[in-house]
């Protein structure tokens, strides 16, 4: 699978996150372009500040591949990830970063902060932003419009 389809994968996966009134914003874990993990947020369905998307998604996929490390792996997410879960994404070693729209209040990829390309952290991964961008933004804006 290529980017675009492993992102509609991840925006699939956001869909279903306001079915428990979280915020749409979805996560895969990919290896040479096949899924590996799949998440959505769940922090209000588990009552857990850390429930992000691309957290549940790391943890997956950690399981699966028996370790911490995500060596030729790529992160697909609906958007631009946060400081803890960039934290996060540079803790497993995650090569490559792919996400669909930016975060100009939270984004930790170059938005607010960067995380992900900061010279003294020990790994950088790959950023491709903008893949699906307009269609993962109005997801988000459609599920705030409906709750204002």
């Amino acid at each position: 699978m290529n980017d675009e389809e492993l992102m509609r994968l991840a925006l699939a996966a956001a869909a279903t996150a306001p079915e428990h009134d979280d915020v749409p914003i979805g996560a895969v874990l990919a290896r040479d372009g096949t899924p590996l993990a799949t998440a959505a947020n769940e922090r209000e369905l588990r009552r857990d500040p850390t429930a992000h998307a691309e957290i549940l998604a790391l943890r997956e996929g950690s399981e699966l591949l028996g370790g911490w490390r995500l060596p030729e792996t790529t992160l697909y997410v609906t958007l631009e990830p946060c400081a803890m879960c960039a934290g996060a994404i540079v803790l497993a070693r995650v090569p490559r970063v792919v996400y669909a729209a930016p975060d100009p209040k939270a984004g930790a990829a170059g938005s607010v902060l960067d995380v992900l390309g900061a010279p003294r952290l020990n790994h950088r991964p790959a950023v491709t932003a903008g893949v699906l961008g307009d269609e993962a933004g109005e997801m988000l804006r459609a599920f705030f419009r409906e709750r204002r």
